[in-house]
């Protein structure tokens, strides 16, 4: 990872940070706290990382960035919204997110659904904006992959089959899927996003694909492992939750070595996918090196 990796990413967080500051509800008239709720759940913290691959592709590939911040900004509303409702005691039962109270436990369960509700709509409103894409053709195309990545063949789906299906009945086939669902998903989307503001054409869309899938997967895996070696205070959240849930992850069924060294192979595998863009892909190439070496 190189020297000036963690000051971009610092650097673009500030820049999303204050786009969301200027992009989500303000809170008026007798519907206030819901637009209070959203912006509690939105602003102050996270790593930003969704955003932060929509810009650097669209960098990478000589995008417009104030696009590619109206796009990031739209895709972290709806990660967030996926954040408070799984939060919720008929979900994951949370109490912590970025270390403060979860919306429901600060705002009630109603309004934590209606908040969520309100980030989803909000972030494919962002996206039919003008400042997302000049061309219409382009915002029709991010609201259409955004709302297949995010739905029943994405991050939806990957989480029903996280809730429904009995940990025994779980494999590292299954897991897979399901974490490429869930949480790769959306991974795809901010990359590819990045590449549609830009221009990239079907091959590169193609390579940027791979890079997502593959960094993706070394996400989840690396969460894994956080879960069990984690420092509570660092992530903002409890740790050992899922061992303590008796949940199939790629640690219980691998085990810690080998999930370890699939996490290397897999970011390797990423960077693979980035060839084509040379030096150009330094940025991206530095981003698996900080997904596998983070500590929340």
């Amino acid at each position: 990872m190189t020297p000036n990796f963690q000051f971009q990413l610092a650097s673009v967080a500030n820049q999303i940070e204050t786009a969301l500051e200027r992009l989500l509800p303000h809170p008026v008239g007798e519907q206030a706290v819901v637009a209070k709720a959203m912006r509690y759940a939105v602003l102050g913290g996270g790593k930003r990382l969704r955003p932060f691959l929509v810009v650097e592709t669209a960098r990478m590939i000589g995008g417009n960035i104030e696009s590619a911040l109206t796009v990031g900004s739209a895709l972290e509303c709806l990660h967030v919204y996926s954040l408070v409702h799984d939060d919720l005691p008929c979900m994951d039962d949370d109490d912590l997110r970025r270390g403060k109270p979860t919306v429901h436990k600060h705002f009630g369960e109603a309004i934590a659904v209606l908040a969520g509700d309100g980030l989803l709509t909000h972030a494919f409103g962002l996206l039919g904006e003008e400042t997302a894409h000049p061309d219409s053709r382009i915002r029709a195309k991010l609201v259409c992959e955004l709302a297949q990545k995010g739905g029943v063949s994405g991050m939806i789906g990957g989480q029903v089959i996280d809730i429904t299906v009995s940990e025994t009945d779980r494999d590292e086939d299954l897991i897979t899927r399901l974490q490429e669902m869930k949480t790769g998903a959306l991974i795809d989307f901010a990359v590819r996003a990045g590449g549609l503001i830009s221009g990239a054409d079907e091959m590169t869309l193609n390579a940027l694909s791979g890079y997502a899938r593959d960094m993706g997967l070394a996400f989840q895996i690396q969460d894994d492992i956080l879960d069990v070696e984690g420092d509570a205070a660092l992530m903002g959240k409890a740790v050992g939750k899922d061992e303590n849930l008796g949940k199939a992850t790629f640690v219980s069924l691998l085990g810690l070595e080998k999930a370890k060294e699939m996490a290397k192979g897999l970011g390797e595998q990423a960077k693979g996918h980035l060839a084509p863009f040379g030096e150009k892909a330094q940025t991206l190439k530095d981003t698996v090196d900080f997904v596998l070496q983070r500590q929340h």
